[in-house]
């Protein structure tokens, strides 16, 4: 009888296995055809956006833009002006083995500089990562007139607007600004530093006639801790997410707990979004090597119950 009733068991716990495999595969399809088929609808909408826009754009800036070179290192030997005067050498910023947020900009720059460091500034606010801790920050002038004391300016109104400690629940101390001040570096340099740099990176610049300021793109660019590009992110605001797994991406394990790393093997950079999307397929296997390890630990485990009651019955 218990022989029976066990066979019973194992017949229905095979065929709710079976049932669950195929949703699961079910469910995994529609959401990679949902997820292609937004990607699909917002590439075709930016690329007519971009036909759009490239026509009605002014000479001067046709050729402003970025051209993405990851997996390629930036020249670690360029020398910068550090906001309190001192020389600094990349190489020096990136030897503390943290990824890097590069932020190029220029300090007096009207209006789209502003935007992108503020958004960058609220981003890592939100965040329970810290510049100096779990990554650094550089923000680099793409404007050789501008000089270390306008830096030491900017920087000291964002380090001391930061309400740095807020996201992790605890209050602002002396120790955590100072961390802070030392991972964000605010740069100036001359014209062979910075066009050195801005070409490493793919970030291309035209000075706007008649004016002192300049076009450019509004981006960050992700670094490893050995100076390799390994991700641009986009825009005037940075989600959280985004930035985060962004700096996990290019930390190489280096920061991070389990649970992050889980989340960056599930989550993949789509371009077309500019964002990190869910990857259904490695949800998918995932989820089914943890059906698997499920049932074989209920398996193994009334297999080993029906034996002790069978050797107890003899």
């Amino acid at each position: 009888m218990r022989r029976c009733s066990m066979k019973y068991f194992l017949h229905a716990l095979l065929k709710s296995f079976i049932l669950g495999t195929f949703l699961l595969f079910g469910v995994s399809a529609q959401a990679i055809l949902l997820v292609q088929s937004s990607h699909n609808r917002m590439y075709s909408s930016s690329t007519d956006n971009n036909a759009v826009n490239s026509n009605s754009k002014p000479a001067f800036i046709q050729d402003i833009g970025i051209n993405e070179k990851l997996g390629t290192r930036i020249p670690a030997g360029l020398s910068f002006a550090k906001a309190n005067g001192d020389s600094v050498q990349l190489v020096e910023l990136l030897s503390s083995g943290k990824p890097v947020i590069l932020n190029p900009l220029y300090y007096e720059c009207p209006v789209l500089c502003g935007l992108v460091i503020d958004g960058l500034f609220e981003a890592i606010q939100n965040m329970t990562w810290q510049p100096g801790k779990e990554f650094d920050i550089i923000s680099v002038s793409i404007d050789p007139t501008e000089t270390d004391t306008l830096a030491a300016r900017v920087k000291q109104e964002y380090i001391e607007n930061g309400n740095w400690g807020a996201a992790q629940g605890s209050e602002q101390n002396a120790a955590t600004i100072t961390q802070v001040n030392e991972g964000w570096s605010f740069l100036t340099g001359n014209q062979a530093a910075i066009e050195s740099l801005i070409s490493s990176v793919g970030f291309r610049i035209a000075p706007i006639p008649g004016t002192k300021d300049f076009a450019h793109s509004a981006a960050i660019i992700l670094l490893s801790p050995d100076g390799t590009i390994t991700r641009y992110l986009y825009g005037l605001r940075f989600n959280e997410f985004d930035l985060r797994t962004a700096i996990l991406e290019a930390s190489k394990g280096t920061v991070g707990n389990t649970m992050d790393k889980l989340i960056m093997y599930c989550y993949q950079y789509d371009p077309n979004s500019n964002s990190y999307a869910p990857m259904a397929k490695r949800i998918m296997s995932l989820g089914g090597l943890a059906t698997l390890i499920f049932l074989g630990i209920l398996l193994g485990y009334y297999w080993l119950r029906e034996s002790r009651k069978n050797s107890l019955n003899y």
